[in-house]
């Protein structure tokens, strides 16, 4: 089962302001190499973030830029759920996670609704790594996402601190995000 169209070989842009306007979140995907490279910023903590997706949207890998030319973070896995970092000591705390959260934007979100071959009425629960951009603390946190109907879903925000219920557009990125992010481009 197919949820969304794939993206095209031109990849895919969106930006969302935060609901107080403070803020910006931006993502812009390229295919390369067999799988999709995400470039984003976070504008509540000034930082970016590249994700490594394979073509069917598993992350393979994820790099945190804050202040300098060398990623801060950089995480990888191997595609079954053993995750370290990139100077080769691995993270036992995070085996079993096949995704990341962040707070600054909702394309982490995007990531499992792409994947997910959820059906109408369907929920699957996972382990998240939810990452601190401030202190960079990594923790393990259960997510559930529910398929309310074809381009609505229903999962826990960490940005809000609550249960929301958003609309997708024709390819699964989010909308909006109740009480926490407006899109602002397609």
């Amino acid at each position: 089962m197919v949820n969304y169209p794939a993206l095209g070989p031109s990849g895919h842009s969106a930006a969302w302001k935060s609901a107080d306007g403070a803020y910006e979140s931006t993502i812009s995907l390229r295919w390369e190499n067999e799988g999709w490279t995400a470039d984003g910023t976070l504008g509540i903590d000034n930082a970016q973030f590249v994700f490594r997706l394979s073509a069917s949207w598993m992350v393979q890998q994820f790099l945190l830029f804050r202040d300098m030319d060398e990623p801060d973070l950089w995480l990888a896995t191997d595609g079954h759920g053993r995750w370290g970092e990139m100077n080769g000591a691995h993270r036992t705390e995070l085996d079993g996670c096949i995704d990341i959260d962040l707070r600054g934007t909702p394309f982490t979100n995007v990531v499992p609704i792409r994947r997910l071959p959820l059906l109408v009425g369907h929920s699957a629960q996972q382990n998240v790594i939810t990452i601190d951009i401030e202190t960079l603390a990594v923790v393990v946190r259960p997510q559930t996402y529910s398929r309310v109907g074809e381009h609505t879903w229903r999962y826990f925000s960490f940005a809000s601190e609550s249960e929301v219920e958003v609309q997708v557009d024709e390819h699964g990125f989010v909308l909006d995000e109740p009480g926490s992010f407006i899109r602002v481009t397609q």
